[in-house]
């Protein structure tokens, strides 16, 4: 038999690893197929090498989607934390580090809040901390990584970039620190220097290189406004290294030829605000602004011209780069020209801004500063039309400010130009501006440009140097004390000691409650481990009551899963809990699971046992909306706080009498103490707005007969306490404004059964006829049920004196006599008569 092909034989073997992984129960065959799948990723023989490169580039990504997919599967909770670390995540951090990249991401975008995303996440954070992002990155400039379309690559991008912006929008207000932007940049700068320093190492080898992939990495990355994070780490490590290697240079050219267009503004808009000096700049940028268009265009224009913001120390390093080269000078005197025309340009200094015209004349100055004595002879005459213009237009200016920067320009300019000998001379007030300006006729080197940033780093230093000193202290005093004990304190006896009671210790279990909702109902739906579902449906009813945002996302699919679910694993207290969770679920999203749980109430394939059990979370539901809710909650925590902690008595000055009126409060007798409790306060009735909800569609289909359910059939106990159920819902809905309709409906549907043959039936007849008439407002029974109340109290008077219940004896009673009361009440109103009458 011929052997199969490479393709083949791994897309096969990693089939039935999947098989294994899906439908084993054995762990030693899911390890095994573990094993299997890591080896593809693990150091072989060359006979196997064909398969292996098989693997990671057809298979690997699927291999990974597999087991994102089934994180909540059981056989993943029954690995060992060593044997997850080994296996699952190992598959992650050993294979093709673009493909886990893409994958993490991906599925931490499709996980809700869960112990699931948390693995997700932490493997992440391994993933970055053990160096994989350089991994990453080197692949693709040693152009071994996918021969991708420029659809996936740019996808890849966008996933290497917005890793911060990725986790935040799944983790929330949980983030970790390693995946904020400012911790998170940084690192990614740090494996951008890593990758550089790889491509060099390779070039000297001989070996061809890309900076594509890197150059759009840090395209992005400056032009989504993290250029500061990322340039302040890798400016200052390609300054040091292009001092003394030409290479280094090389690169850093080739680097920065390669980004693209559109980000480039942004990466040269970072770069000069991180360099020190305008040689460094030189050396890592190189001659770009001659042969890039767009780079020109803002170096020479759009950063001198159109904004303001930056310090002078831009200024000085734009312009010193500028002209530190043969080839970048005439770019030196083409801004030399454009500036002083926007200098002079009378409409300009009307209507731009104060610091606008400053930043220009700064600049200005600093460029007649750096030209050569040969270029200002040429320049002669256009320096001295734009000095007259300029100062004419700053001299006619109102502004105070604009007056003396007109009067310090025109000095500056006629002194640097030696006009005849003389040179203009101004009465103005100095101050810290004038001053700035006159200091910019001198040029500053690239060590005074860094002297003046070696004060601020000096600060940084000095608080991590001096902050470990005290802990150091502390320290040798902790080390140093247990020499001044008692050296006989080491011959003390552990006799005495009694034994530790442990008759109530309880065993730990191994499995770990669950922390969000969706694992506990992924855990119902999918897990065959028992100790996995009882934990789940224990702690699900807190979680639900915990987090209404979280609920509210899966109410009415954690309802289905728990109405249809079995005690399969006898499980104590099964039927309770799964009720009171089914209650709170009801309580907190009460529409949607209203809604489908009176739809379930009468479709097919439905036992009586469920239907029953729909009905008592409805009304349990009901009764515990219809209630106020406790505002002492926190008033009583206080006070058990309060109480745990006793104050020392001599420190209240008003204690003494307050025990001297608890005695005499103690010994008074008095005959009405009236009284000892503030009202209650009002509160909302969160029943009352979802009460129809609660009944009507109950009342939809009642007489309808099914193939599995007869409700005026032969189903009497579940018609029985349907009846009840409503007759519970009219009664909590006292006072609400659906109470009238609903009273009507129910009295309706009690009319169609009030002589059923089933006692119980009639008693819930006879409840629901009780709970209309305690309800319903007394007008609202004149005026809505005036023509059914005579035949309803002949009926009840036939049931209090025929029934063969004795109980449906008594209820009829109760209603006639709450008929009776109420219609007297309305009757003896005078309102009402007056109104009538």
């Amino acid at each position: 038999m011929e052997p199969l092909a490479p393709k083949t034989e791994v897309r096969q073997t990693v089939a039935q690893c999947f098989r294994t992984l899906t439908s084993s129960t054995d762990i030693k065959d899911i390890i095994a197929a573990l094993q299997v799948l890591r080896s593809y990723l693990d150091e072989g023989p060359e006979s196997e090498t064909a398969q292996k490169a098989e693997f990671r580039k057809s298979q690997f990504t699927r291999t990974l989607q597999f087991l994102v997919s089934n994180i909540h599967a059981d056989w993943v909770h029954r690995l060992t934390p060593d044997q997850c670390s080994d296996f699952w995540d190992g598959l992650f951090l050993r294979g093709p580090p673009d493909q886990a990249i893409v994958v993490l991401m991906d599925g931490m975008g499709q996980l809700r809040p869960s112990t699931h995303l948390d693995h997700l996440v932490s493997v992440t954070e391994t993933y970055l901390q053990s160096g994989r992002l350089a991994d990453l990155l080197w692949s693709f400039c040693l152009e071994t990584g996918p021969s991708d379309s420029p659809q996936v690559r740019e996808a890849l991008l966008g996933r290497v970039v917005a890793v911060p912006d990725l986790i935040a929008n799944s983790l929330h207000h949980n983030n970790k620190p390693l995946f904020l932007p400012q911790q998170y940049y940084p690192l990614l700068a740090a494996e951008m220097l890593a990758a550089l320093e790889r491509t060099c190492q390779a070039l000297k080898d001989g070996i061809n290189c890309s900076l594509i992939f890197l150059a759009q990495i840090l395209g992005k990355v400056c032009i989504q406004g993290h250029s500061g994070l990322v340039l302040a780490v890798m400016a200052p490590q390609l300054s040091a290294r292009t001092r003394s290697d030409v290479l280094w240079q090389r690169v850093c050219w080739k680097l920065l030829e390669n980004v693209p267009q559109r980000w480039m503004e942004s990466v040269l808009t970072g770069l000069v605000q991180a360099v020190r000096g305008p040689e460094a700049l030189g050396r890592i940028v190189g001659n770009l602004v001659v042969t890039n268009k767009k780079a020109q265009f803002v170096t020479t224009h759009k950063l001198l011209l159109l904004q303001y913001k930056f310090e002078t120390r831009v200024l000085r390093i734009i312009l010193g780069y500028l002209a530190a080269d043969r080839d970048r000078r005439p770019l030196l005197i083409q801004v030399l020209r454009s500036v002083s025309q926007a200098w002079a340009n009378p409409s300009a200094v009307k209507h731009t801004p104060l610091e606008q015209q400053l930043y220009v004349s700064k600049a200005l100055l600093l460029c007649v500063s750096l030209l050569k004595d040969s270029e200002l002879q040429e320049l002669r005459s256009e320096l001295l039309q734009c000095m007259l213009g300029g100062m004419q237009s700053h001299l006619d200016s109102n502004l105070v400010r604009i007056r003396r920067m007109g009067m310090v320009v025109g000095e500056c300019l006629s002194s640097r130009m030696n006009i005849s000998g003389t040179k203009l001379t101004f009465e103005y007030e100095q101050d810290e501006e004038t001053g700035e300006l006159l200091s910019l006729m001198t040029p500053m080197t690239d060590d005074e440009l860094e002297a003046e940033l070696e004060p601020e780093s000096g600060v940084i230093l000095s608080q991590d140097t001096v902050n470990p000193c005290p802990l150091k202290e502390s320290n040798q005093n902790q080390s140093e004390t247990p020499s001044k004990t008692d050296p006989e304190s080491d011959l003390d006896s552990d006799d005495d000691l009694t034994p530790y009671d442990m008759s109530g210790d309880k065993e730990i279990n191994q499995v770990s409650p669950p922390r969000y909702l969706r694992d506990c109902l992924e855990t119902l739906i999918s897990s065959q481990d028992p100790e996995r579902v009882e934990h789940s449906l224990r702690v699900s009813e807190g979680l639900v009551r915990k987090n209404v945002f979280a609920t509210k996302e899966v109410s009415v699919e954690l309802t289905k899963v728990l109405l249809h679910m079995e005690d399969k694993y006898s499980i104590s207290g099964f039927l309770p809990l799964r009720q009171a969770t089914m209650v709170a679920l009801t309580v907190t999203d009460s529409i949607p699971v209203t809604q489908y749980l009176t739809t379930e109430f009468y479709s097919l394939n439905y036992s009586l046992r469920q239907r029953l059990d729909i009905l008592e979370v409805l009304a349990l539901a009901a009764q515990e909306l219809s209630k106020p809710i406790p505002d002492s909650r926190d008033s009583s925590l206080l006070r058990t706080t309060s109480t745990d902690l006793t104050p020392y008595s001599g420190n209240d000055p008003v204690h003494w009498r307050q025990v001297v009126e608890k005695r005499i409060q103690s010994k008074t007798k008095r005959l009405n103490k009236g009284a000892t409790q503030p009202p209650a306060k009002a509160t909302p009735n969160r029943y009352a707005p979802v009460a129809g909800h609660f009944f009507f569609p109950l009342l939809r289909n009642y007489d309808k007969p099914q193939v599995t359910f007869d409700l005026m059939g032969s189903d009497h106990l579940v018609l029985g306490r349907l009846i009840h159920t409503l007759g519970l819902f009219m009664h909590l809905a006292v006072n609400a404004p659906i109470a009238a309709q609903m009273g009507r409906a129910l009295l309706d549907f009690a009319w169609a059964i009030r002589y059923h043959v089933d006692q119980v039936v009639r008693r819930g007849v006879l409840f629901a006829v009780c709970s209309v008439f305690l309800s319903m407002p007394s007008p609202n029974l004149l005026v809505d049920l005036g023509n059914q109340l005579f035949e309803t109290r002949s009926w009840l008077a036939d049931m209090a004196e025929g029934d063969l219940d004795a109980d449906c004896r008594s209820l009829a009673m109760q209603c006639l006599v709450l008929l009776d009361k109420s219609l007297r009440k309305h009757l003896q109103d005078p309102q009402t008569l007056s109104l009538e009458s």
